[in-house]
């Protein structure tokens, strides 16, 4: 798994390149947390269920059709949040989807269940470049936390601070 910190840079690059009209910031919270909400079925270790398992971790929760049910259903709030539930519906699943698309390209863990409940096998994308992050939360400030941040920079940051900065610009080149 990726750290949380880089599972936010999607939804943050998406508002940057949208801009704040179209990603107001209730919409940007909402699709913070849905970036980083997958990761849930790791509490599920604590509790017994294994690893493997279509819950476990890497499971469900990070699989496409959960992506588009949550975003769905995270739409149906856009009016409040002040979005278009279409735009809010596209951009939460981006959000979402892009956890478990992350994840992908780790190298460590047992695969994504990117297709679960229709299927429980489990992929990696073929560019696994990003250092799995460790479970525990104290060893992100290690030697080997640093090494994960560092990849997480190169891999995450700098694709989604480029497609921020594409979209900012090609907003500004067309005056909105």
């Amino acid at each position: 798994m990726a750290t949380p910190f880089s599972h936010l840079a999607v939804p943050l690059a998406l508002a940057v390149a949208l801009d704040p009209d179209t990603v107001p910031p209730g919409l940007l919270a909402l699709a913070m947390i849905c970036a980083v909400l997958p990761d849930v079925d790791a509490l599920g270790l604590w509790l017994g269920v294994p690893y493997d398992h279509p819950f476990g971790h890497r499971g469900f929760t990070h699989s496409l059709p959960f992506a588009a049910a949550l975003a769905g259903a995270g739409a149906l709030l856009a009016p409040a949040l002040g979005a278009d539930p279409l735009t809010a519906f596209g951009v939460l699943l981006v959000s979402t989807a892009s956890h478990g698309l992350i994840d992908a390209m780790t190298n460590g863990g047992l695969g994504i269940a990117l297709f679960s409940p229709f299927s429980h096998r489990r992929y990696f994308l073929p560019w696994r470049v990003i250092e799995v992050s460790p479970f525990r939360p104290s060893a992100l400030f290690s030697r080997l936390g640093l090494r994960v941040l560092r990849s997480e920079l190169r891999w995450v940051w700098a694709p989604c601070g480029m497609l921020a900065l594409v979209g900012w610009a090609v907003r500004e080149l067309l005056g909105r």
